[in-house]
């Protein structure tokens, strides 16, 4: 899915000076850019916490209240799925075998998304033009809000400071019962096209499908009933979603972070790919090791941009390194302090956006 209107510079000098002092700490240290045993011993707590979450759910242990803190939980476990396994296992980064990577990957489609179409606006779309309006899809919540400067203008985004983070609670329920669906009937993500995906890959993401809704709603409304099944499945699916969608919008929807506007017509416009990831993207809360475990160092998601297919265990160490070049090379490394100021931000950002846009603003984005 190459955008036509873009040039990439991918071998800059800033992007060779960060990969050649990252495989240099590497050799010094001795250590694999994989996961290895650390990343396996999270994955199984990870996994134990998931099914211990689901079988308080199914128990019917406590009641109401045992209902509701198991529904919390699996929503909670779910998103550490999501941030800890399976997104190292899409970048390849868990371990050197294949079937190890597909398999962390696949935990995806297990817990109701599709890896498949993941890949695609992740790893092809979002880490290719970050921030990129009309070519990062992550960025593109359909006219539900404006999260870039250069994006339409509705009076009702007015609010939207207000509305979105009830609106974030529905986006897992939205991926199970719609977009997955839609997107691969479509074979497009925003105006790209993407191939539609043949042999094992549809296979696997049959079976995904499959096995989470055996798991996730038959299941459970056999055992507990319309009125227990509603509240778990609503309840839990909110904590993850609301999770998923913050921890990203504090990386990239804030008010530190770059927008890129793509002109019409003429020429592809030329970036420089390093210099990009570093300009549309912001660290948060580097400080906090709860939050860098929890989140799979996406609280470092500039390191993460710069170096994807390095496990997540590792960017609080690569994090010094990229300073140092940023600093050399006179470019600015994004961050914030702790998650409060970032939520605040992204907050201040929504509400910016939501107002009608200025003159400048409207030349900018033309």
């Amino acid at each position: 899915m190459k955008d036509t209107r873009i040039r990439l510079i991918r071998r800059s000098a800033l992007q060779q000076a960060l990969e050649a002092r990252a495989e240099a700490w590497f050799a010094e240290t001795g250590r694999s850019p994989r996961g290895g045993a650390r990343l396996a011993r999270k994955t199984a707590f990870i996994l134990g916490w998931f099914a211990a979450s689901y079988a308080l759910v199914l128990s019917g242990a406590g009641g109401w209240p045992g209902l509701v803190l198991g529904a919390i939980s699996l929503g909670l476990a779910t998103a550490g799925i999501g941030f800890d396994i399976m997104h190292d296992g899409g970048h390849k980064a868990v371990a050197n075998s294949k079937l190890v990577n597909r398999a962390m990957h696949f935990t995806l489609d297990l817990v109701g998304g599709s890896s498949y179409i993941w890949s695609q606006k992740h790893n092809v779309m979002h880490h290719t033009y970050p921030n990129v309006v009309g070519a990062d899809d992550d960025i593109d919540v359909a006219g539900l809000a404006r999260m870039a400067p250069q994006q339409p203008h509705h009076a009702a985004h007015r609010w939207q400071h207000l509305y979105m983070w009830p609106l974030y609670g529905m986006i897992s329920i939205k991926w199970h019962w719609y977009d997955d669906f839609v997107q691969l009937a479509r074979g497009k993500l925003l105006e790209h096209r993407f191939p539609r995906p043949r042999g094992s890959e549809i296979a696997l993401l049959v079976a995904g499908k499959i096995i989470f809704f055996a798991w996730a709603v038959v299941t459970p409304l056999l055992v507990l009933g319309w009125a227990r099944f509603l509240t778990y499945y609503f309840l839990s699916q909110c904590v993850l979603g609301v999770t998923l969608a913050v921890v990203f919008q504090l990386a990239h929807c804030v008010e530190d972070a770059e927008f890129t506007a793509l002109p019409p017509d003429g020429p592809p416009v030329e970036l420089d790919y390093a210099r990009l990831q570093l300009d549309s993207t912001v660290d948060f809360a580097r400080g906090n090791r709860f939050v860098t475990w929890y989140v799979g160092g996406l609280n470092y998601q500039v390191v993460h941009h710069l170096f994807p297919r390095v496990s997540h265990v590792h960017y609080p160490d690569l994090s010094p390194i990229v300073a140092e070049v940023c600093a050399e090379f006179g470019v600015r490394y994004r961050t914030v302090d702790s998650v409060r100021a970032a939520i605040g931000s992204h907050y201040r950002w929504l509400r910016r956006m939501g107002r009608e846009p200025t003159p400048e603003v409207i030349a900018a984005a033309a």
